[in-house]
């Protein structure tokens, strides 16, 4: 069966620049993104493009973490955290936003914020093509594609209203250059109290660097303001599948052995969610 173009991606098409040569206007045919040059890039039959060629820096979270990951946050554990990062990047952005999602996981936080926003339009970038099969329909109005988040972005200058970074890597000069001078940029990162009870009880577990957020600043400073940020923190109940899944769908899974995962000692009765949420302003 033919692969067809999903409506949130051809609304994304005036966004994207083609990753080989920057050209504009890329046009679909025979279930690929073409640009005026030639170059071609595959639309997935699960929604989303496939932009990133060539070698890769990381493949992203495999299968397994992205269907802990899918299981974990339909919980609602991760609901307060969604509705934070929403509610600064809705409230800096106009009624028909574009809202760029780096490092999108599944869209679940994309998802959030056009729920907040009803004329905006997302686009979820992430390496893990898992992920993406998720993300590409996460939201009616949610595109998805493949790109790591330390290339240039396959992006037009200044056409993004809301750049979204939950939990991922970051780009502070690419963040810059796509978004509109009345953008803003949205960064959520853990504190060193997040998740402290698995900390405890995995010394394998990845924890936070006490000096991330010193090394945050100032890789976001030349090139932004930050306008406001929210410390959000709240003790979530878990099952023990929740727990297991807790752990297995962040990047501690890596650390871990299998038996791991399955001791009894994994499962606290609640964990601690405490993230820091800030709406970035460009310099």
């Amino acid at each position: 069966m033919p692969v067809s173009l999903p409506p949130a991606l051809e609304r994304s098409l005036r966004l994207l620049r083609c990753p080989t040569c920057r050209a504009r206007d890329l046009t679909f045919g025979r279930g690929a993104l073409r640009c005026p040059v030639g170059h071609s890039f595959d639309v997935a039959r699960h929604g989303y493009a496939g932009l990133l060629t060539g070698a890769r820096a990381t493949s992203g979270d495999d299968a397994a973490m992205v269907r802990a990951r899918s299981r974990f946050l339909s919980t609602g554990a991760y609901a307060p955290l969604r509705e934070a990062a929403a509610r600064l990047a809705a409230g800096a952005a106009p009624g028909q936003a574009t809202v760029v999602d780096v490092g999108c996981g599944t869209g679940y936080y994309l998802a959030g914020v056009l729920d907040r926003l009803p004329g905006a339009h997302g686009l979820g970038l992430d390496t893990s093509v898992r992920a993406l099969r998720s993300a590409a329909r996460a939201h009616e109005r949610a595109a998805a594609a493949s790109w790591d988040v330390f290339r240039p972005f396959p992006l037009a200058d200044g056409a993004v209203d809301v750049v979204l970074d939950v939990f991922a890597p970051r780009n502070p000069a690419e963040f810059h250059r796509v978004l509109r001078p009345t953008g803003r940029l949205v960064v959520v990162r853990p504190t060193g109290r997040h998740l402290a009870e698995l900390h405890g009880r995995l010394p394998a577990a990845v924890t936070v660097d006490p000096c991330k957020e010193q090394r945050l600043h100032r890789a976001l400073d030349p090139y932004f303001d930050a306008a406001f940020t929210e410390h959000v923190e709240y003790a979530a109940p878990l099952t023990g599948p929740e727990s297991l899944d807790l752990v297995a769908m962040t990047p501690s899974a890596r650390h871990l052995r299998h038996a791991d995962l399955d001791a009894d000692v994994v499962v606290p009765g609640q964990v601690t969610v405490s993230v820091l949420v800030t709406a970035y302003r460009p310099r």
